[in-house]
């Protein structure tokens, strides 16, 4: 099903104009409405229950809804007004996530020409687990933002974990769509020349640094990190069930998205490092990361 909106997205997104902007007041209001306000109900409705949590890749199927329903979105601002460059920016992080990394280089380069960000939420394991960050890839370089410093003050959930602000906040919205506040200072940037190498594991990347960064969460843990493992937010592994050796009874066991992994840091690497610099080590599947 993903494989088929994506195809559409690609057939019915118009290229873009020679001019992109984040600028409110020069895009069309309903195409705004639907990079932010839009984007925002869609990523904040409710898809469980409490019956969910006996339900066998619920998790997964509502993600899929969610992916799919928010490339539709930006394709649909794009018709509207194709100058707006929050349309570009998700349609070239949701093609990604929706593993159409060919049909996503086109809105990469639309985004990234322009002078924009693809931004994915994400978590930093080894700063704060309990917390969420965004990293906005550029051409110039990786930066870092704390969830806090996007949404401003915001509730968590269960077990400690940020809640997204709902449609009002279009500020937060607008940023995770590529349009960051240029007044706000990222928790850390990394010129793409001090990005060694990038790995990809089952629900991980790790970004290899020339030197160390220093990152703070919201909650006020910080590290110096020579080496960044992040999980980008989008998608999330799968649920089997098999019979192990020299049991009696069926297992569940979960697996990856390593391939989800690999096509970011393979597309990523197309935009920012035409020297082909950064290593990209292969991918070998296997417990844990």
């Amino acid at each position: 099903m993903t494989r088929v909106l994506a195809a559409l997205v690609v057939l019915v997104a118009p290229a873009a104009p020679a001019d992109l902007t984040c600028d409110p007041q020069a895009i069309d209001r309903e195409s705004y409405r639907l990079t932010t306000e839009a984007q925002a109900l869609n990523v904040t409705a409710e898809r469980y229950s409490w019956w969910d949590a006996f339900k066998l890749g619920k998790h997964e199927a509502a993600l899929a809804d969610l992916n799919d329903t928010a490339a539709f979105l930006a394709t649909r601002a794009l018709e509207i007004d194709p100058g707006n460059l929050m349309g570009h920016a998700l349609l070239a992080r949701q093609l990604v996530v929706l593993g159409d990394g060919e049909a996503a280089e086109k809105a990469w380069a639309a985004t990234l020409d322009a002078g924009g960000a693809v931004v994915w939420t994400a978590t930093l394991y080894d700063v704060d687990a309990r917390t969420y960050f965004a990293l906005a890839f550029d051409r110039a370089s990786l930066r870092i933002y704390r969830f806090g410093q996007l949404a401003g003050a915001y509730k968590k959930g269960r077990g400690g974990i940020p809640e997204f602000p709902g449609k009002d906040n279009v500020g937060f919205w607008a940023s995770l769509a590529g349009c960051l506040p240029a007044g706000v200072t990222p928790e850390a940037r990394v010129p793409w020349a001090d990005v060694r190498e990038i790995k990809a594991g089952n629900w991980v990347l790790w970004f290899d640094l020339a030197r160390p960064v220093a990152v703070a969460s919201d909650d006020g843990k910080r590290k110096s990190l020579g080496q960044i493992k992040v999980n980008l937010h989008g998608r999330t592994g799968t649920l089997e069930v098999y019979k192990p050796v020299g049991a009696d009874e069926p297992a569940i066991r979960g697996r990856g998205p390593a391939g989800y992994q690999d096509l970011i840091r393979r597309t990523l690497v197309k935009f920012v490092d035409p020297e082909k610099r950064i290593a990209l080590p292969p991918v070998k599947p296997g417990a844990g990361w």
